[in-house]
């Protein structure tokens, strides 16, 4: 599959460690024109204090060194971010497991995850078409906190019948024992398609139509 790259940047942009060397030359340049113009003006009866120049040269020194460290670190970022990316074009084709709503029913079956902020009395998995209609609910699920529980769908609605492969939506309804919400996240499995860059990460564009970011997986298959 191909795959779509965008660059991260304009490479014509100024990084920060370039903009911070032109602004230090000028205050170089700035620095010497003021002390070729004291020394020339100096009374010579009453000569000027260098030590404040050599303070001014010292921290004009320090700043240099620091903007050489920041190119230097620049050129590290860099340099791991094409590792990253590399390494994320394995992922192209892949099934994967990330933060989702969208579930894909496939063969007759669908598999998601939740995971709840707190404990909660009643829990239920609602399927919704694009439409927003209920399909089905999966009522009696698990109420256990900070744990991912796998819900698997057989594909039928309430009636029995067998629903059409697609991409739905899925919505949790769990309420702790004194009828309040509670709030959770989900996840489903789906493919990487296509791998695109933005802003310096890799997205992964998937099968359910989404996109995520890479370092959102959290399995590959």
């Amino acid at each position: 599959m191909d795959i779509a790259q965008t660059p991260a940047s304009d490479p014509r942009a100024a990084s920060g460690a370039s903009v911070a060397q032109s602004k230090l030359d000028a205050d170089y340049q700035s620095f010497l024109t003021l002390l070729i113009a004291q020394v020339s003006n100096q009374n010579p009866l009453e000569p000027m204090d260098s030590s404040v120049f050599v303070s001014q040269l010292a921290q004009l020194t320090q700043v240099e060194q620091s903007i050489v460290t920041n190119r230097n670190l620049e050129r590290i970022d860099n340099r791991l971010g094409n590792v990253e990316a590399l390494s994320d074009v394995q992922l192209i084709g892949r099934e994967v497991s990330v933060p989702t709503d969208r579930v894909e029913l496939r063969d007759g079956k669908a598999t998601l995850s939740y995971s709840l902020s707190r404990a909660a009395a009643n829990v239920s998995v609602l399927i919704k078409a694009e439409d927003g209609t209920v399909v089905r609910e999966l009522a009696g699920q698990p109420g256990a906190p900070q744990t991912a529980h796998r819900v698997t769908w057989n594909g039928l609605d309430f009636e029995g019948l067998p629903v059409p492969d697609g991409v739905f939506q899925m919505v949790v309804e769990a309420k702790d024992p004194d009828g309040a919400a509670v709030a959770y996240e989900t996840s489903a499995n789906t493919r990487v398609e296509e791998l695109t860059f933005r802003a310096g990460h890799s997205m992964l564009i998937l099968r359910n139509g989404t996109e995520a970011y890479a370092g959102s997986v959290t399995s590959v298959r």
